[in-house]
């Protein structure tokens, strides 16, 4: 079987205008933040406008404006622009006219897109405010949120160190055991695996069960990425994963086959929801949420999503099981951010404002609303239920944009897609850590004449 996209002339030719569409976007950022105008749709400097994209939080974000207003005097207009790829489109068309409003959720963009944002002048350094009064506002926060809203010194991207985003929520991708399923199959244990050998055995007992294992939305690829990139750090660590982004540890190193081995120990043992490879995931949370799949891979959002589904669904979430017993298990996480326009008339009003929305008591009512791990670590203790599971391992959030640099984006396609393959067996673990550095090194000689060409250029200008 072979995992293919069929495109059409006109998909081609659609996929090309969408391409030179985004490089113009990121080319008018820069122009617009050099434009001598700096006027946003709102100059009203008794209303702050705030856009997001979370449809869930309408009501919470309405009660707390109304209690802000009434507090202050100053009206805070929240305005939604759903779904996600709306939001998105939203924010880059705003940034190119220098439109945007005077708070809008950050969150969504990858690091090199919020670097650029911050250098085309559409993002306010928070550090000052958050450094005031010996770090009293930087202290509210867990760092692994903190660090989302970043840019450290001697960042790739060549931008000033600083907090450039405030935090209001903190989600993480972790296992979700259907508990009955796994007392269906014998499991005794009264927690769920935490190595890779009890993960097998389960794996083994629900096979013979005929009760099928593990689903998730593997169609989309970075669901693979990231659970592959949590056993990575496991095995071999962070300064090992650095090394090999640099170009310095091959992808063919014994420690990234055992990584890819992990993925064939699955399939060995039928591990895998039959058709999840190419499932997306809200099909995967609707399987586990109807009791039909024992083991979930999933973030911390998907406990209302289950709530939702299924009120009396019995689970639980669990770190993914350690491979190395020596080192800690990391995963993925992200957060829910606000930045603020740094040419907004209202910038230092609208931290004033952050800086409410982030205290305990407002954080305690988004969580009660919305079940989400809050920012804050003072209010982790107003969580009930399952999220509770998935608050417990906020401090072992990791994330590939935390490090100093990124992969080549063709290398990240080879190796998810590589791990497609040996879930549907058309690859080996050595196949694809063969093709996933083939890649890498065409990439790097790409990007090395390049640098030479820009190097050539800038002396001929310089002449």
């Amino acid at each position: 079987m072979v995992i293919d996209i069929q495109l059409t002339i006109e998909n081609w030719r659609c996929a090309i205008r969408g391409f030179i569409s985004l490089l113009l976007c990121f080319s008018m950022l820069a122009f617009a933040g050099c434009s001598s105008s700096t006027s946003n749709e709102i100059q009203d400097t008794s209303t702050i406008v705030v856009w997001h994209w979370l449809s869930d939080r309408v009501n919470v974000f309405d009660k707390l404006a109304d209690e802000y207003q009434s507090l202050t005097g100053i009206k805070i207009k929240f305005e939604l622009y759903a779904p996600t790829a709306a939001y998105t489109s939203k924010v880059r068309s705003a940034a190119q006219a220098n439109k945007l409003p005077d708070v809008y959720g950050g969150g969504l963009f990858e690091m090199r897109d919020f670097a650029a944002f911050i250098k085309a002048g559409h993002v306010y350094d928070l550090t000052p405010f958050m450094v005031q009064h010996d770090n009293k506002w930087k202290n509210i926060f867990f760092d692994s949120g903190l660090a989302l809203n970043s840019l450290p010194e001697g960042n790739e991207y060549n931008v000033t160190p600083g907090i450039y985003g405030a935090p209001i929520d903190i989600n993480d991708i972790q296992m979700v055991y259907n508990l009955d399923l796994l007392k269906q199959a014998g499991w005794a244990n009264d927690e769920p695996p935490a190595t890779w050998e009890e993960f097998i055995q389960l794996g083994q007992m629900l096979k013979d069960k005929d009760i099928p294992g593990l689903v998730s939305g593997w169609g989309e690829t970075w669901m693979l990425q990231c659970l592959a990139d949590n056993f990575a750090w496991n095995i071999m660590g962070k300064e090992k994963i650095i090394a090999t982004l640099q170009g310095k540890v091959p992808y063919t190193d014994p420690d990234w086959v055992k990584v890819f081995q992990l993925f064939k120990d699955m399939v060995d043992i039928d591990m895998f929801f039959p058709g999840s490879v190419t499932m997306v995931n809200k099909e995967a949370e609707q399987i586990f949420a109807n009791n039909k799949a024992a083991v979930a891979f999933n973030g911390s959002w998907c406990v209302n999503v289950y709530d939702g589904m299924n009120p009396d669904l019995n689970y639980v979430a669990a770190l993914p099981p350690r491979i190395d017993l020596n080192n800690k298990m990391y995963i993925w996480g992200g957060c829910t951010s606000f930045v603020v326009n740094d040419a907004s008339a209202n910038k230092d009003k609208a931290v004033e404002f952050l800086k409410w929305l982030t205290e305990d008591k407002q954080q305690e009512v988004m969580v009660l609303a919305t079940n989400n791990i809050p920012a804050s670590k003072a209010s982790i203790g107003a969580l009930k239920g399952n999220i509770k599971g998935f608050a417990d391992d906020i401090e072992n959030i990791v994330h590939p944009k935390l490090l100093p640099l990124e992969e080549y984006p063709l290398v990240t396609e080879a190796f998810n897609k590589g791990i497609q393959s040996i879930i549907i067996g058309e690859m080996t673990p050595e196949q694809v850590a063969e093709n996933v550095q083939n890649t890498k090194e065409k990439e790097a000689k790409k990007a090395e004449r390049f640098r030479k060409i820009r190097e050539q250029r800038q002396k001929e200008l310089n002449k």
